[in-house]
């Protein structure tokens, strides 16, 4: 990716004070008009949002290009692989044929944070990207806990740029098809290639570089192609014991990625290393559908507020703030189920409507509100609250937290109860106190990270048996895998560990077997 020009900026580099006048007028921009309205902004972000941010990196693309970062989740360095060109593809023919519209932006969790503008956008687009994207989006990758926790900003773009050198190199070494073989099957299951639960080594991208160079240096000076074939290595011995057979290797767990890159027997040292690449990646994006809706929701909050700022201080004109308007609206718009909006919620509109409602609570309470959140009603800092959410929330627990009756009428939501025995839908949850808490319960109960994972784990693999690598999946009688797409997974899965591979699907209530799924691995050997 070439870009047309960069910007690159960061707090300590702002340049001079306010300067009086438009920034520009009319739908035509350059380059100077782009690094005036960063600066604008950025003194509305910093000054008075006070916004803590990591250093910008503002990028000018085409609209192919723009394509073209679609396809590589958004990131400006990846590995080549054919399922990146097939997304590409389908994105534009789509584009093409006016079945889906381009984003005004992309913008990358990383430090520094890098942003991506199309260069076909207005003037207006333009700065209320920047300040959507550049500080909205900026300010919450840095803030909330999950990406804290999860995430490592300043090494990711130095780990894609070993993965992508690292995998090519093993495609000059090993050939294209026995490389993508790995990679098909480590992205078949990258979803559940992640660690999930608290306590988990924090990411170390730049370490894992380290690492890597060790391990091949090690393995260069000691590796030895028979003992492959060698029954009863050490590290098998003693594990005949099935208790302690799953303790030594750490069962269960529910990262498949991770349990094989460490125990898979007939992987090559390049395997390995492909497979941990594939598995760090996945888990670098585990925070982004965690926090989507608040994500979104603080952008958009971030941007009008900005650009709301910059109209009254004359900065942009009664035109530019009503392209704003304009394009804030069909952002946040909510089709109804009836019109194409499915059945979930457009998670700009329902965040914004959040921030929104919730600066309102603290500034202008209703006796409602003062009864629903005591502990912000009135205080008189929205600011302080949103950022203090922004921090510290997810989507689940933000709306079980925020969620308020006047966001509830405003989506008309009411709750329905399927009982498939009965030959009705019953309305079980209406606009009254109890029927609020409801609804709000059932809305929070839908963005449970649970719902974005399989709960399968492997509980159990006889090293110094058959090698048959069993897994279970905790579900619920009517919520079984597909079989046709369990099979295949699980092919995959069999080819990376080298034996045979079991999946039983449980009962969680009961713990009866409600389905056996079988997979052996497509090739054999050492």
């Amino acid at each position: 990716m070439s870009p047309l020009d960069v910007i690159e900026t960061g707090q300590s580099g702002r340049r001079g004070g306010s300067s009086p006048g438009l920034l520009y007028s009319g739908s035509d921009w350059n380059f100077d008009t782009l690094r005036n309205s960063y600066d604008a902004i950025e003194r509305i972000a910093i000054d008075e949002l006070e916004l803590d941010v990591y250093a910008n990196r503002i990028e000018v693309i085409t609209s192919e290009q723009m394509l073209d970062v679609y396809t590589s989740h958004g990131m400006p360095l990846i590995y080549k692989h054919w399922s990146f060109g097939k997304r590409f593809v389908g994105h534009e023919n789509a584009y093409k044929r006016g079945l889906m519209g381009l984003a005004y932006e992309v913008v990358i969790n990383s430090d520094p944070c890098i942003s991506y503008l199309m260069e076909e956008n207005s003037a207006t687009m333009q700065a209320l990207v920047i300040a959507h994207a550049a500080f909205g989006h900026n300010h919450f990758f840095k803030n909330n806990r999950l990406f804290r926790e999860w995430t490592e900003p300043s090494g990711i773009l130095d780990y894609l740029e070993f993965a992508r050198g690292y995998i090519a190199r093993c495609e000059e070494r090993h050939g294209v098809r026995a490389v993508e073989r790995i990679l098909d099957a480590a992205h078949a299951l990258q979803n559940q290639g992640v660690h999930r639960h608290s306590g988990a080594r924090p990411m170390d991208l730049k370490g894992e570089q380290q690492r890597d160079r060790e391990r091949r240096e090690h393995e260069d000076r000691v590796f030895n192609d028979l003992w492959r074939t060698v029954p009863g290595s050490k590290a098998e011995k003693g594990l005949d014991n099935a208790a302690e057979r799953r303790r030594r290797l750490g069962l269960p767990e529910e990262n498949l990625l991770y349990f094989i890159e460490k125990n898979g027997q007939r992987l090559a040292p390049w395997e390995r290393e492909i497979i941990r690449i594939v598995r760090l990646i996945a888990q670098y994006f585990y925070p982004q559908p965690q926090a989507k809706m608040m994500n979104e929701g603080c952008a958009t909050w971030v941007h009008y507020r900005i650009m709301s700022r910059l109209h009254e201080q004359g900065r942009i004109d009664d035109a530019a703030f009503m392209e704003t308007i304009h394009s804030t609206t069909n952002v946040i718009s909510q089709p109804g189920f009836d019109t194409g909006g499915g059945p979930n919620f457009n998670p700009y509109a329902l965040g914004y409507a959040m921030m929104t409602d919730i600066a309102r609570t603290c500034e202008a309470p209703t006796e409602e509100d003062r009864a629903w959140f005591p502990d912000i009603a009135g205080n008189g800092d929205a600011l302080g609250t949103l950022k203090h959410a922004w921090a510290e929330y997810r989507d689940e627990s933000f709306i079980q937290q925020f969620m308020s009756p006047a966001v509830m009428r405003q989506f008309k939501l009411f709750r329905l109860h399927d009982d498939a025995e009965k030959p009705y839908l019953l309305v079980d949850a209406i606009h009254n106190p109890q029927g609020y808490r409801d609804i709000r319960r059932s809305v929070a109960q839908s963005y449970d990270p649970g719902n974005f994972y399989l709960d399968i784990e492997v509980v159990d693999v006889d090293l110094s048996g058959d090698r048959c690598l069993k897994l279970q999946h905790l579900t619920s009688p009517g919520h079984l895998l597909d079989e046709k797409d369990a099979r295949a997974t699980l092919r995959q899965l069999a080819d990376l560990w080298g034996y045979e591979v079991k999946l039983l699907e449980i009962d969680r209530q009961t713990q009866t077997v409600l389905a056996t799924h079988l997979a052996s691995p497509a090739r054999t050997g050492p």
